[in-house]
């Protein structure tokens, strides 16, 4: 696990963590959507990469009730947030500490892949976002899926409001990740997985899967 990058991450959301979910509804988009696009088979797996305060994974297993779920996060802070809120919640969600450029699913869990694999905003977050990529594609099972929803190009947007809104992005330590559509192709190429990649709100977001081959 990347030291460096985890006592960021903790030091960024150790006050944040409390308010995150109220705030960040209002821009993180499409998040909503990519829980509709899981559809995981009945007692199906489901694991999140940078799985945050659990706001994710809480709506995933009310959705798909019958799911198995498991969430990885570089942050303790935000760990501990995800715990608590799953225990007053009453909901069974497996929680591990890891870098999701390299974890061991099989260590953490004691499985190697999973029906779905999803990540939500943290690709663009993470500095060797493609070796997250290629893992979460890795952990994902033959026949599953892969789902991502994160900032987008914003292409058809104004220029003015581009420029603002990653300059404000920065100071979260977010970027966006303009090559998204092109390196998920070339990994969905190696993993022998079919993708689609499209695009939100004139690119204010992305969202795009990757199905691997049965």
């Amino acid at each position: 696990m990347s030291a460096g990058h985890a006592a960021l991450m903790d030091g960024v959301y150790r006050h944040q963590r409390h308010i995150y979910d109220l705030t960040r509804k209002y821009y993180l988009l499409g998040r909503d959507r990519l829980i509709e696009d899981l559809a995981p088979p009945p007692g199906g797996t489901v694991l999140e990469l940078g799985c945050g305060t659990g706001r994710n994974l809480s709506l995933v297993t009310r959705r798909y009730p019958s799911a198995k779920l498991f969430g990885i996060d570089i942050s303790s802070r935000m760990l501990e947030t995800a715990s608590a809120n799953f225990r007053r919640a009453g909901l069974d969600v497996a929680l591990a500490q890891a870098d999701a450029t390299a974890f061991d699913a099989e260590t953490l869990f004691g499985r190697e892949t999973f029906d779905r694999v999803f990540v939500s905003y943290s690709l663009s977050m993470i500095p060797q976002w493609q070796r997250a990529l290629a893992a979460a594609l890795d952990a994902t099972a033959p026949g599953g899926s892969l789902h991502l929803v994160d900032f987008g190009r914003q292409e058809h947007l104004p220029g003015w409001f581009r420029a603002a809104l990653r300059a404000w992005l920065r100071r979260f330590h977010v970027t966006p990740r303009d090559e998204l559509h092109e390196v998920l192709e070339s990994e969905s190429r190696k993993a022998g997985a079919s993708c689609r990649f499209d695009s939100l709100f004139g690119g204010y977001a992305v969202i795009a899967s990757a199905r691997r081959a049965a």
